[in-house]
């Protein structure tokens, strides 16, 4: 809808998930890792005020990654959602506490090894280059422009 809606009156628009330049290289960084390695689970920690879980970053995060979560033949899941929510056949786990800004890891695993690939924010400071960045693009855009890799030289 927004794609069509900026068509319509000619008008850029740029949407992303994320604007820590980390983090961005972490969703990059992982869909390189997943190439490689058999399974992956993301987990994802922000404040409790964040309204939404999962986050978009991790959202975005398992719909371009090509791995699977670890399933177990016979698992039994004691408590309802305590395996996670499921996109693109990946586990995504949410948490929500005070004292925290935003954080996520993407845990690979394959036979006898795990990789982790873990963003921090600890500031929100660190999403203002992104968002200048993102800002000095806008003009050069056509239409909609979804994610901040596709305007980073990354």
């Amino acid at each position: 809808t927004i794609e069509e809606k900026a068509k319509a009156v000619d008008k850029n628009v740029f949407v992303a998930p994320n604007f820590a330049i980390g983090a961005v290289l972490m969703m990059e960084l992982s869909k390189k890792a997943a190439n490689h390695m058999d399974h992956v689970e993301i987990i994802e920690l922000h404040h409790d005020q964040k309204a939404d879980a999962p986050s978009g970053t991790a959202e975005k995060t398992a719909a371009e990654l090509t791995a699977s979560s670890a399933t177990v033949e016979g698992e039994r899941e004691n408590l309802k959602g305590s395996r996670g929510g499921v996109k693109n056949n990946i586990r995504i786990h949410s948490v929500r506490l005070p004292g925290l800004v935003a954080h996520q890891e993407v845990i690979f695993g394959a036979k006898g090894q795990t990789l982790t690939i873990r963003h921090d924010t600890t500031d929100r400071t660190s999403f203002m280059p992104g968002v200048l960045a993102a800002i000095k693009k806008v003009p050069e855009l056509s239409g909609l422009t979804y994610g901040l890799e596709n305007i980073l030289e990354i």
